[in-house]
Parts: C-alpha cells; structure tokens; sequence
C-alpha cells in the first residue's frame, strides 16, 4: 500500500527551460474575446476538431470527441485528471459532471479563459493560470488530456532537433506526474505533406503568432522509451468539416462579431477558416489524435 509520502510528488525547483509560445502570444488568439468565440462555437466552446462519427450537428461532434479523450485517456471515474491548454473548460466540466472525476485541473495561458471557468465556482474544477513547465502538482495525476494545446509547445525559431528536445521535455514532466500505468490522450494538428515553409504566414504572424506546428516524427520520437503510442488517428477531413461548421456560424452572426471584434478581425478569421480548410483538405495539414500508456520502467535514465 502506498504511503502519503510515495503520492507526494517532489516540488522541486523549476529548472525547465521552455520554448514553446509565450503567454503574450496565446493571449493575443485566445483573449480576442469570449462572447466572439461564443458566436461560432458550439455550446460547448470547444476549440478544436470535432469527431464527426455518427454526429450529425457540430455539438453532437465536440461531444463525442471529448468523450473519445476521456475514455483513451482512462479518466472515467478518476481521482485526480489533468487537462493542459484546457482551453473555455469543456473537458473539465465533462469530467466531473457527466464521468464523476472527484478533481480536474486545467491549464491555461489565457487570462480570458481562466476567468470563464472561474465563474462557474466549481469545487470539483480547479483551473490554473500556468503553463506545463511551470506546473508543479502535490500528488499523481490517474490521466492527462491536452486538446489543441501541442501546436504552440515549440515556438518558430526552433530546428527539429530543438523541437524534439521540448517535445521530451515535455513527456518527462508528463511520465513524472502520471501514477504507473497512466494515460495521456492528445490530440494536435500536425505538418503532413508540408513543412513550416510552405504554411501560409498569414497564419503563422496574423493568427498564431510564435508557434510552430510539430510533425508526427517529432512526437513519436520525442515520446520514445518514455510513453507507448497504441492509438494513433488521422482525421484531417474530419477539421475541414469543423472549420466548415465554424465559417457558417460566423458568417450567420457576422453583425454582431463586428461589434465585438471589429472587421478586420471577423474577415482575419474568414481568410483564417479558409486557408485552413485548404491545408487540410490538400493534406499539407493533418489531425493526430495519439494515445500514449506511460512505460513505467523505462531502460534508461530518461532525463
């Protein structure tokens, strides 16, 4: 039986050095406003590729893929699950409401976002302020979840070898929160028959600033010998049907986004929509969902 002292984690000091994107540049997407995202959202304010199997609206598919996330992740019922870049708080009030998680932390470099989820006052919900690298949990997670959050873990100026290097560290923190056994569910847009080169700067300067899309060599190599990768999904058609769902909604609020946002910014996110159905529905883009069992012995020092 494991003592209080073995689920303690170590609160050492933070010696990480991180280079993925700053907190200035997620705040500048994510803080555009709340009530905008509202408009072209669903319900759910779920950010990020629905799964459209057997889904007919654009709520039935974010639905369904938070529940895939939940379930590859083995958080049902869990004591103690994490999400990183939890985005406005869907899979946190997923977890405790409808899979009885008793705590779900979220993670975000959002300032916006974190005030969102903040006025739910849930006490099961405990959302940070933070990002991974600066995390420093008390106890072990029995699940990870991280939902569009991997695109910005590397900013532009790195090689692919320097992108790995922060794509492991990453996994490391992951491989010491996690209890044996534990689980990560992730699910990221990734470089596919494209490399940084060839995306549109458009994206890279006017949407996502100092943040660098991973190729799906990257994360498996970055995850070697510290998670096994069972589960791997490609569904890139599945985001041009999202992006379409998205274009239409905005389209049918465009006065009212107008007025929150301004002009330039609605008619940015048309051209945004658009250029990225292009990638996809071309496969210069793809969408991984992965799902990595942490190896609990790895065979050598993984620091």
């Amino acid at each position: 039986m494991e003592t209080a002292k073995e689920n303690k984690i170590a609160n050492k000091p933070n010696k990480l050095h991180y280079q993925g994107a700053s907190a200035q540049a997620i705040q500048y997407h994510y803080d555009l406003s709340n009530e905008f995202y509202q408009l072209w959202l669903d319900t759910t304010c779920s950010y990020s590729c629905a799964l459209w199997e057997d889904a007919e609206t654009l709520e039935e598919a974010q639905i369904k893929k938070l529940d895939y996330h939940i379930t590859q992740a083995g958080a049902q019922e869990a004591q103690h699950v994490l999400d990183i870049g939890c985005g406005w708080g869907s899979i946190l009030k997923r977890l405790v409401n409808q899979y009885h998680v008793k705590q779900a932390v979220g993670l975000t470099l959002s300032q916006a976002q974190q005030d969102w989820i903040a006025t739910w006052n849930h006490p099961q919900i405990d959302v940070r302020l933070e990002g991974w690298a600066e995390h420093q949990p008390e106890i072990p997670y029995d699940a990870i979840i991280s939902i569009g959050a991997f695109e910005h873990f590397a900013n532009t100026k790195l090689s692919s070898a320097e992108k790995v290097d922060a794509y492991r560290n990453f996994f490391n923190r992951c491989h010491e929160w996690l209890k044996p056994g534990g689980r990560i569910s992730l699910q990221t847009i990734i470089y596919e028959n494209a490399g940084e080169e060839d995306v549109n700067s458009f994206l890279s300067q006017e949407i996502f600033p100092d943040s660098a899309l991973p190729r799906l060599a990257e994360i498996v190599q970055a995850a070697e010998r510290i998670f096994e990768i069972d589960i791997l999904r490609n569904d890139r058609e599945y985001y041009v049907r999202t992006l379409r769902a998205w274009l239409k909604n905005l389209r049918a609020n465009r006065a009212e986004a107008i007025q929150l946002v301004g002009e330039k910014q609605v008619a940015a996110y048309e051209k945004y929509f658009g250029i990225a159905m292009i990638g996809f529905h071309s496969g210069n883009l793809n969408l991984s969902r992965i799902s990595l069992k942490r190896i609990d012995a790895p065979r050598f020092n993984k620091h």
